[in-house]
């Protein structure tokens, strides 16, 4: 990138989890995310859906209230008049009027959604970097934490949204009046390449301002930064986690699809594609910077400190591994050396005498660990250990003659 990134590290927003390494890679673990919590997705798309709920039927009704205007106004002059004067560009101006009203309503209906979108966006990263983690308290918590992170890019979006439907219905009506419209033109075109723009810019401030803790200043650097510095494969992704859309604008039976899916998991699959492939650019700019301080930290050790560690790592394997069991003589248990218990009922006399199978027993124990002590069995096994535990203290070898390494792969050959 032609600019740093600051700011960011030590900064995560991640209060109820911790991230966890991703083995297998950013999009193969996105993939496992997917499958393995489809039922979880879909419940985040329900809550999402919940908070969409006043935009869907806002843009509803401006469609049922342009279809009632059409069923009222005469817009076929050249059947009903002389009965009607001309009536050219009325549905246009009408049409304007109308979006004028609905699609400011719109812009409000945006608070509300971005509800739903804060939380999902919280519980979608906490299911990608925690490979599955998810509850419903959760989800409110990152309303908590991210909403004003969350309404602030949705409503600049909306706003030049706003403008984008304004400027398109003003050049439809000037188009049908038959008057020169190339002002109109050349501003649709501009306001609809600011409109992705802004889109594409404002998704990098939601993607940073909800999941790191910045000023607002470095918010809108970074996002920047990080836009620019990934501006292809930001379209790239942008086009894909948008699918659910593109099949609503095909129309016809696809239509019908993209409600279906935008039900299900819509919402979810476009937060969970956008998440995926910012997270991957976070860990490609701002976490190799913490793993290369600790490989830093890890190269600045002595070797002494690294043959102390690996002796020290061989020490508890050795102490791991030796058995009592082995290492010493133990009297075989039968049936004549099993030590007679106390019934339910018992004297003086029987305590007196399970004491003294107690300690005939031990006698014997010693006896026959004293008697068999010399076995090579145990010799061999003994002196196995003993070199491995002087090999531990070894600190220098004869004058002149390498050293050999003391290393847990040779330790314990």
């Amino acid at each position: 990138m032609a600019f740093e990134v600051n700011n960011l590290e030590g900064n995560e927003i991640a209060d109820d989890y911790t991230r966890k390494s991703v083995p297998q890679g950013r999009w193969s673990d996105t993939w496992y995310v997917f499958k393995s919590n489809f039922l979880k997705l879909i419940l985040i798309n329900i809550f999402v859906l919940i908070t969409f709920a006043p935009a869907i039927a806002i843009v509803f009704f401006r469609s049922a209230y342009i279809q009632m205007l059409g069923n009222v106004y005469p817009f076929n002059s050249s059947i009903l008049f002389p009965y009607y004067s001309d009536v050219t560009g009325l549905a246009e101006r009408l049409t304007l009027s109308a979006d004028i009203l609905f699609y400011a309503a719109l812009v409000v209906s945006g608070f509300i959604a971005a509800v739903g979108i804060a939380g999902a966006g919280y519980s979608i990263r906490k299911l990608l970097n925690t490979h599955g983690e998810f509850s419903i308290k959760g989800f409110f918590h990152g309303i908590k934490l991210n909403y004003l992170s969350t309404v602030f890019p949705v409503t600049v979006f909306m706003l030049f949204l706003y403008s984008t439907f304004l400027v398109g219905d003003r050049m439809n009506y000037v188009l049908a009046l038959g008057s020169g419209a190339a002002g109109e033109i050349t501003a649709f075109v501009f306001i609809i390449i600011a409109t992705v723009l802004i889109a594409l810019y404002f998704s990098w401030i939601y993607a940073v301002g909800t999941t790191y803790k910045v000023k607002i200043n470095q918010l809108f650097k970074n996002s920047f930064v990080l836009c620019v510095g990934s501006i292809i494969k930001t379209v790239f992704i942008a086009g894909f986690s948008l699918i659910p859309v593109w099949l609503y604008m095909i129309g016809g039976v696809v239509r019908i699809v993209s409600y279906v899916v935008f039900i299900f998991i819509g919402f979810s699959f476009i937060i969970l594609c956008w998440t995926a492939f910012t997270q991957s650019v976070f860990d490609a700019y701002i976490n190799p910077t913490l793993k290369a301080a600790e490989e830093e930290k890890k190269a600045a050790r002595t070797q002494e400190e690294v043959v102390e560690d690996e002796k020290q790592h061989a020490r508890e394997l050795l102490a791991a591994g030796k058995s009592e069991l082995i290492s010493h003589p133990i009297l075989p248990i039968s049936g004549d050396a099993a030590v007679a218990g106390l019934g339910k009922t018992f004297t003086r006399k029987d305590i007196s005498a399970v004491a003294a199978n107690r300690e005939k027993l031990g006698a014997d124990v010693s006896a026959y660990e004293e008697e068999h002590k010399n076995d090579t069995v145990y010799v061999e096994y003994n002196r196995l250990f003993a070199e491995r535990e002087k090999a531990l203290t070894e600190e220098t070898g004869k004058k002149g003659k390498k050293k050999k390494k003391i290393s847990v792969a040779n330790l314990l050959k």
